[in-house]
């Protein structure tokens, strides 16, 4: 039995080194060499999300935007989906379910879109701080709640991603920890609805992936 349930979610350490994290990077030992040389069934699975997520970011995106930009979000999304698919495995550390990595990927994107935006189409950013028919007794309202709701985006993309890689963890662990006083029947109706949590998070995991990268991706799409 643990002290703290949320003790599951924080990294150790060894010799001073948060070895925890270097989870984010053990999708490289699932990429062989060979997938990149000859084609595979995973390979085409690969390449078909990729090209149905590359037009769903297309169709978003304005004619206007920078040709390649659907690349970047794409990559946002397949580092996501992978490090929300490293924490479904035992005893590897799920490091998007911390704000310190979720707001690092969110923040530097919203300030360079910020960036962007208010140097290239300032005008075009400050029609957005009034949506359109809004009567003119409103409008110094709608500035203020249009200017905080653009302020706290970073923070609710973090939110939400920490959110929920962290509630389907907390829910598989307290199912495993109260399977130890059960009987035979009431342990294989347990496994039962553990196996369907399991088949739950991994879908969560790309829904939570998508999400994040659809919600950047209409962001940006803002700053044209």
């Amino acid at each position: 039995m643990m002290n703290n349930l949320f003790s599951i979610f924080d990294p150790t350490s060894m010799m001073n080194i948060p070895l925890n994290w270097i989870s984010s990077f053990m999708i490289i030992l699932f990429i062989p060499l060979y997938y990149w040389l000859i084609p595979s069934s995973y390979m085409f699975i690969i390449h078909n999300m990729l090209i149905t997520i590359h037009k769903e970011f297309k169709n978003l995106l304005s004619i206007q935007s920078y040709k390649g930009s659907t690349l970047m979000f794409i990559s946002l999304f397949l580092m996501i989906l992978f490090n929300n698919l490293m924490g479904m495995f035992p005893y590897i550390f799920t490091s998007s379910s911390h704000m310190s990595m979720n707001l690092s990927l969110s923040l530097p994107l919203w300030i360079s879109f910020m960036l962007f935006g208010w140097i290239m189409n300032y005008q075009h950013m400050f029609t957005h701080l009034i949506p359109q028919g809004t009567p003119p007794i409103l409008m110094p309202f709608m500035v203020l709640i249009e200017t905080i709701s653009n302020i706290i985006r970073p923070m609710t993309l973090s939110i939400r991603l920490t959110a929920n890689m962290i509630a389907g963890h907390l829910l598989l662990t307290l199912l495993s920890q109260s399977m130890q006083s059960l009987n035979l029947i009431m342990l294989m109706i347990m496994l039962i609805i553990q196996v369907l949590l399991l088949t739950l998070e991994f879908s969560v995991a790309f829904i939570q992936a998508y999400v994040f990268s659809i919600l950047s991706t209409l962001y940006s799409k803002e700053t044209y």
